[in-house]
């Protein structure tokens, strides 16, 4: 038996047991898939495989950088490529050690090789821990973002290993020719949990199951989010189990769990969205129904509990990052970031959330959401702020948003703001089939509706424009553009000449803190037709303090996107009524 060193890697299955038990021949299928490819990143960087068991493996490599470049390859892989398995979707934990060890044939052997193992038990799902003699040999060869675990007290290991973390939230992996490829992401990841039947009547463990089902399914149709399958959650079916261990078993972030109680013809279903991280509840709800179609009931509480918890889980994840130290910016903190100052709307806010979209581009041009929402910022910024309404803009816009459609066909939100762009660009019969196409993709994105109302309302369909607006409004009361449905729905209703319509609506955009100005502009209209001239000047000086700039041909200048020259007409002589000039 002789003694070398060599630069060992472990690797397992994160929540391996459970998913067997689950789907057995999924997950052995989906295993057999991702073997292949680990094998093949091994050989590609000059290790091999010497042991192997059920859903772990042990490898050596002559070098540590070897070692770490070949392990982010494989969670590369795993965190950008497989997403549209069909198996079981699995995550693996790595640890990587550099230390002495004994050969036996082909076999190695001692705490060179157990380190590693216990290395790899700490590792987060999707993530690679590494000692601190692997992480010595990597400095200036690898430009990793590594996190200083400390020293760890690992099982039966007698003195601690001061270890070092890689993050799936962010690697910039080096190629053999130094190049940087791909960026990783760590998406937020929600377990939605059976929800519990809570009646006495065994026969409403349909329900409860069926509603279940058809929120994972709505769920994942964000694809910004990634859920858990429906056949790992309902192992948990009848239990209680900790979040935390949700969290640590399959990298959940976030748990939905719920209870469905029947009593007569009325059914009560309950929600919470909770924090793995913190324990801490960010959403709760209960809704009361009439139990008439069941089929329709279930449909109606999905789109409802999904259109409110996707912005919560979206704004928390915003939060997070503006409260995290960012010493060097990459592409997921610059996107959302972006989209948090998007979410201002102020001109300020508009112009940094251009930038740093930008940025975000430049940084990963494979990042679809981000050419979307720059786009969509952009254009944004003509119709409320400072960037001048510039047909080459536009076009750059309209180049961005086809370009974040061709990276993911299958994401609503995308089709959603290409059809904002070209609603901009006058090509209405586009923005129409782009919203529609939306909303058939993904029937919980509220803004899809707004969008669509928004589309059909300058064609002059405005009845039909009012049910696409009442839906995004019902769908997702705590959206951070709720002000948006109400105020581009003033707006139909304005054209309808539905006048108090439009005043309930703009006076409740007005209401919310993030509005901005056109609702009062629509408020200052409506009541001029409605022949409340005092209230109308009232109206109009509460605009003009907001945006003393705000005139007839500012307005006109604003609304370059109308097609119908009679609801321009209608709009600038409600504004000379109460008191505003050219």
């Amino acid at each position: 038996m002789s003694r070398r060193l060599a630069a060992i890697l472990a690797a397992d299955v994160v929540g391996y047991s459970r998913l067997m038990e689950v789907d057995e021949q999924g997950t052995l299928a989906a295993l057999r898939k991702s073997r292949d490819v680990i094998e093949s990143l091994i050989a590609e960087n000059h290790g091999r495989i010497f042991g192997s068991a059920g859903d772990g493996l042990i490898a050596e490599f002559a070098s540590p950088v070897q070692a770490t470049r070949c392990a982010i390859a494989v969670q590369t892989h795993f965190a950008i490529d497989c997403r549209e398995m069909t198996e079981p979707q699995l995550k693996f934990r790595i640890g990587i050690n550099l230390g002495d060890v004994s050969t036996e044939g082909d076999n190695l052997l001692g705490n060179g090789v157990n380190i590693a193992a216990r290395l790899e038990q700490i590792a987060e799902p999707g993530g690679v821990c590494l000692s601190s003699t692997v992480y010595d040999h990597l400095m200036g060869i690898l430009d990793l973002p590594l996190e200083d675990m400390g020293e760890q007290q690992l099982k039966n290991i007698s003195r601690p290993v001061r270890t070092w973390r890689w993050s799936p939230a962010v690697a910039n992996v080096s190629g053999d020719d130094g190049e940087r490829t791909k960026e990783v992401y760590s998406k937020p990841c929600i377990a939605v949990l059976p929800f519990d039947n809570m009646s006495v009547d065994p026969e409403q463990e349909y329900f409860s199951d069926g509603l279940t089902e058809d929120i994972i399914t709505a769920l994942s149709k964000h694809r910004w989010l990634d859920v858990i399958a429906r056949n790992t959650t309902f192992a948990y079916k009848g239990q209680s189990p900790n979040v935390t261990s949700l969290a640590a078993e399959f990298g959940a972030t976030y748990v939905l769990e719920g209870s469905v109680r029947k009593a007569g013809k009325r059914i009560r279903v309950t929600g919470q969205l909770i924090d793995t991280s913190t324990g801490a509840h960010i959403w709760a709800e209960r809704y009361d129904r009439n139990l008439e179609d069941i089929f329709e009931l279930q449909d109606e509480i999905t789109q409802t509990i999904v259109g409110r918890i996707e912005p919560e889980i979206g704004l928390a994840i915003r939060q997070k990052i503006e409260k995290a130290p960012r010493p060097d910016i990459n592409a997921w903190d610059a996107f959302h970031l972006g989209v948090a100052n998007f979410y201002k709307f102020t001109s300020e806010g508009n112009n940094e959330a251009q930038r740093l979209l930008l940025r975000a581009r430049e940084l990963d041009p494979n990042y679809a959401e981000a050419h979307g929402m720059w786009a969509y910022a952009t254009i944004l910024g003509m119709v409320y702020w400072d960037t001048e309404p510039d047909p080459a803009l536009m076009d750059e816009a309209l180049v961005a948003a086809r370009q974040a459609v061709s990276l993911d066909s299958q994401n609503a939100l995308l089709y959603m703001l290409m059809g904002r762009v070209q609603l901009a660009r006058k090509e209405y019969r586009a923005a129409l089939a782009e919203n529609e196409k939306a909303i058939q993709l993904n029937p919980t994105l509220a803004p899809a509706f707004c969008a669509l109302g928004d589309s059909l309302a300058y064609e002059g369909r405005y009845e039909e424009a009012e049910l696409q607006f009442e839906k995004a409004v019902d769908m997702s009361p705590n959206h951070p553009q709720l002000w948006a449905f109400l105020s581009y729905g003033s707006l139909n209703f304005l054209f309808d000449r539905q006048f108090e319509k439009a005043l309930d609506w703009a006076e409740r955009a007005a209401d919310i803190p993030n509005c901005q100005y056109w609702a009062l502009a629509h408020a200052t209209v409506a009541l001029a037709y409605l022949d409340r001239i005092d209230e109308a000047r009232q109206m109009k000086n509460r605009l003009l303090r907001e945006r003393p700039d705000f005139s007839q041909k500012f307005a006109e200048k604003k609304l370059f996107f109308l097609k119908r020259e009679e609801q321009m007409a209608l709009y600038l002589e409600g504004l000379e009524k109460a008191g505003i000039s050219d």
